[in-house]
């Protein structure tokens, strides 16, 4: 039984997904169909159309295969490979602080919202 729930929560991420796909080509919105099904499931989630637990084991099932999933797109950059050549020394650095920095950003983000949370309850976040 556990099986057949994490296929069907798949299958209604998939629908989403569908769904997006759909709506992107009837509308012709400039968004790829699987972003327009990650909204949609997040708007359903927030609106509690769609309650967590029935695409939770789902969810975790995908992501545990997330790397299989990422691997066509790194693949698929050894076409450009004259892009980099002669420049490939530079992507290092590059890749480095961009990385810091994203890292640094988000760090700041989830703190200042911890923070103006915690005001707005009353509460003083330790620091």
């Amino acid at each position: 039984m556990k099986y057949i729930k994490i296929v069907l929560q798949v299958l209604l991420l998939y629908g989403l997904v569908l769904v997006g796909g759909w709506l992107r080509n009837f509308f012709h919105i400039p968004l790829p169909g699987s972003i327009i099904g990650l909204l949609l499931l997040w708007a359903a989630l927030s609106l509690k159309i769609i309650r967590l637990q029935w695409i939770e084991k789902g969810s975790y099932f995908l992501l545990s295969f997330i790397p299989l999933f990422l691997l066509p797109a790194t693949v698929g950059g050894m076409d450009y490979g004259y892009i980099f050549t002669g420049k490939g020394f530079l992507l290092i650095p590059i890749t480095m602080i961009s990385t810091f920095l994203t890292m640094w950003i988000s760090g700041y983000t989830s703190q200042f919202i911890a923070r103006k949370s915690a005001e707005r309850k009353g509460k003083v976040p330790c620091e």
